[in-house]
């Protein structure tokens, strides 16, 4: 791994176990099918820089016939970040976009305005079992861009920035670090990484963003002796360099950013800095103003 010139911090020392501001334990539900971990938003901590919910879902497994199913579902002011580990998802939208997302992939699809989509597994993975396991992260969009016209962006796996050396493994799925920029564009600052970690690799974290948090998918870190296993997302405080040692083969999640330009109203599926937005948005939904996803097989969500 290049830009490590720096002195890191040492597994065991005392400033680095300060740096861990908040520990979030996910909370649980069923969703589409499947179970889903929500890391955020959480009690004392709303946000990480722009990162506004955090979802991992699986591993599960669907029987012959089965798969995920989230109905047309509407968003405004934020931008969904999916990315697999294992499986397929199909995503489609109100633009008309129809995309595949298989491990390593980035869909990017930017609400703005309004959007609907809907997510599923494909029909032709359905003629046996199949896996999925992924995460989806929820990025508010800064007020400039708040009501910008909807979008919708697919990265594959070959596009992106991976940087590999020293037992470490580092997927840039959105902002700038280790020497590298993720071609994935965001309108605010921000960082977004999935990380391997053999074990005994230690992975350093550059203070370069005010907000930072690091989401354990699989195996166990340890910051400055303390252990920490899988299902945990760990809030670091600002303006600490951190140094994550695996003590197993270890898969995480790492996001940061700055701080959002003021606080988000949330409400199902609707992010806004203002609270009028996002109870017109609800009302525009009840009243099926939104638009609809072409292809869907299903009916909207209510």
């Amino acid at each position: 791994m290049n830009e490590t010139h720096h002195r890191d911090p040492l597994p065991g020392d005392a400033a680095s176990a300060a740096g861990v501001q908040r520990i979030v334990i996910p909370r649980t539900s069923d969703i589409g099918g499947l179970s889903v971990r929500r890391a955020l938003p959480a009690v004392g901590a709303r946000m990480i820089g722009p990162f506004i919910f955090f979802d991992e879902f699986g591993p599960h497994e669907f029987a012959l016939g089965e798969g995920m199913d989230i109905a047309p579902h509407p968003h405004i002011g934020l931008s969904t970040v999916t990315y697999l580990f294992d499986g397929q998802i199909l995503h489609r939208d109100s633009l008309g976009f129809v995309q595949p997302i298989a491990p390593g992939d980035v869909n990017l699809m930017t609400a703005g305005s309004g959007i609907v989509h809907s997510e599923r597994t494909p029909a032709e993975l359905r003629t046996g079992a199949t896996r999925l396991f992924g995460v989806q992260a929820w990025t508010a969009l800064p007020q400039s861009h708040e009501e910008q016209a909807p979008g919708f962006l697919h990265v594959g796996v070959d596009d992106l920035p991976r940087i590999a050396g020293e037992g470490k493994r580092v997927r840039l799925i959105m902002g700038a670090a280790y020497g590298e920029d993720s071609p994935v564009p965001f309108p605010h600052p921000a960082l977004y990484a999935e990380v391997v970690l053999a074990p005994g690799a230690i992975l350093p974290v550059d203070a370069d963003y005010d907000e930072r948090g690091v989401y354990i998918v699989s195996g166990a870190i340890d910051i400055a002796g303390e252990t920490f296993g899988a299902g945990r997302l760990l809030v670091f405080r600002p303006g600490d360099r951190m140094s994550i040692l695996a003590l197993a083969n270890t898969r995480l999640m790492l996001m940061g950013g700055e701080p959002m330009d003021g606080p988000r109203y949330i409400w199902w599926n609707f992010v806004s800095s203002r609270k009028d937005r996002v109870d017109s948005a609800a009302a525009d939904w009840t009243a099926g103003r939104f638009p609809l996803v072409p292809g869907d097989p299903g009916n909207p969500m209510v």
